[in-house]
Order: structure tokens, then sequence, then C-alpha cells
């Protein structure tokens, strides 16, 4: 993809598609903020070109995956996906920044809708361990203890994968005039949670497991509740079947017949910063994340990874 942008014929390779949805990128805030220049030249201008490429190849719809992130830092109230954006990370900017422009594109044939994921959990083929429901669930099963590495005050929306892939169908399914320069809370009003309350569920579902606190970071001041009646009202495709709780069931389900380890989702293998830095010693890609035996493209705008 990071060479996608910059090919002659990328208009020509994608003529005759219906729907693009976009979710290239780096795609959390510890990546985010290795190289926050980077950041902005793979999520937010590369994004951009596609979409400008996908509406010269006359693609009609183009949903991006845009995060509540841009939230940031919005209090304790529930906020809509009109009230005011505040992001606090690199992460956050290059998503705003890339809703901004994409959305100056949109016309009648051309139409941009933008998903706003709540923080994602459960189990999924290539399973992360840097999210909050995920990673609190490992440390429980693996140690016993339910780490929490802040003073779990901040309010979170959480949402199951699976449950945000249901989100992208629906959206492409819906008619137009329902989605067209739409922005969807992804996820329910009702699930969301301050961490330490994530941290007493998973205490409640893994037997023998305690609260603890690590102290690695202090105060977290990324804090947003997010109302998400919208996407409720609007895609009547999108039911979401999940809440914590049952994530975390099963969560520990997987874990234990996994035999999940402290190494495992505490090393370069699920970590994404950590696998990102390992690759680089290794040789095996640059600082600017291109594979170390292809040279990088003088344009530096070019710099789009894949997550």
């Amino acid at each position: 993809m990071r060479d996608f942008v910059k090919q002659e014929d990328a208009v020509e390779q994608l003529t005759g598609f219906d729907a693009i949805i976009h979710l290239a990128g780096l795609s959390n805030d510890p990546l985010g903020d290795y190289q926050p220049g980077l950041t902005q030249e793979i999520n937010a201008a590369a994004s951009v070109d596609l979409a400008r490429l996908a509406k010269a190849a006359g693609v009609p719809r183009f949903v991006f995956a845009s995060s509540c992130s841009n939230y940031g830092a919005s209090g304790d109230g529930f906020v809509t996906e009109q009230g005011d954006l505040n992001p606090v990370t690199p992460y956050g900017v290059s998503k705003m920044e890339s809703e901004v422009a994409i959305s100056a594109l949109a016309d009648d044939a051309f139409s941009p809708t933008f998903l706003r994921a709540s923080t994602a959990f459960g189990v999924s083929p290539r399973l992360r361990f840097d999210l909050v429901v995920n990673n609190l669930t490992a440390w429980a099963c693996a140690t016993g203890d339910v780490r929490l590495k802040s003073d779990g005050k901040p309010w979170r929306p959480l949402v199951h994968v699976e449950d945000i892939a249901t989100a992208y169908i629906a959206t492409i399914e819906a008619p137009l005039q329902d989605v067209h320069l739409g922005i969807f809370n992804v996820g329910q009003t009702s699930e969301n949670y301050q961490i330490h309350e994530v941290a007493e569920i998973v205490r409640s579902v893994v037997t023998g497991s305690r609260i603890t606190f690590s102290n690695e970071i202090g105060a977290d001041i990324r804090n947003y509740r997010v109302d998400c009646n919208h996407i409720s009202r609007t895609l009547h495709g999108f039911k979401p079947q999940w809440t914590v709780r049952r994530g975390v069931e099963q969560l520990y389900e997987a874990f234990r017949a996994y035999g999940l380890t402290v190494e495992d989702f505490e090393g370069p293998r699920f970590k994404r910063i950590d696998h990102i830095r390992h690759r680089i010693e290794k040789g095996e890609i640059d600082e600017r994340l291109f594979p170390a035996t292809q040279p990088a493209p003088k344009d530096g705008r070019d710099a789009l990874a894949t997550a």
C-alpha cells in the first residue's frame, strides 16, 4: 500500500470497485507516538491521497477507519459525533486531519463515510495485547494480577472486533443517502467504562485474580465517553452482539486453552510498537518502516505502512 498511491496506474487499478474500506495505517497511540511526523504521513497524507485516487477512478463509496481517539480529552460527559474534537496524541490528530481533508472531496459522485471506532477488544486471528480489555485479561490469566498501569479513572468506549466488522458491512450495504458524509461512533452507549470498572469485570471473571496498580504512566489524559445512538438509529444492519463481560469471558477461555504467558503478550510478537522496534533492530525494516532491502521513495509523503 505504501507505494500504491504513487503508482502511475493506481487510478486504473481502482476502477470498477463499488467501495473502498480504508483500514491501513499506524493503528494506536504508542505506535503513533513513535515518530509523530511519520504518523502524519502514513495515517493522514497517504489516506487523503488514496481518497483522491478513488474519486478519480469513479469509486462511489469510501469508508474511512477513523477513531474515537479524535475526542481525546473530552471529560466525563457523553460526546456525540457533533461534539468538539480534542485529540491529544499524534494518532488522534492524524485521524481528525484525514476526516477533514477527505470530507472536502465529497460530491454527488464520491461519498465518504467515517467510522469512529471505540477501543477494540476480543479474540481475533491477529490478536492485539496493547488494548485495555485484552491486556488486563492477559495479565490476570497469566499472573493472577489485573495490572492497571494508570489510576483507572479515564472513560473509554469499548467494542468487540466482530461488531466493528459488522459496522463496515452495514455501512456499505446501507442506502447511500443514509451514509453520505456520515460520521458514526461505533459501539454501544451502554459499553462505556472507566478503566477501573473494566479491571473489576476482569477480576470477577478470572478466578483468583486481584487488582494491582503498577503506576507506570500515572494519570491518563485521554478521557472520552461516547454516545453511540446515531449508528443504532441509522445503520439498521449494525446490531452489536458483544459486551465487555462476554468479551472477557471469551478472552479468558482462549488464553487458558493456549497457555498464555507474560512473555507471549509483553514481548515483540504481539505488542505493535515492540514488534516494529524488533524488526528494525533485526534489519528487516528501516526507521521509516520500509523494507530494508527497498530504497525509500524520495517523497516522504509516500510512507504508507500496513498495520
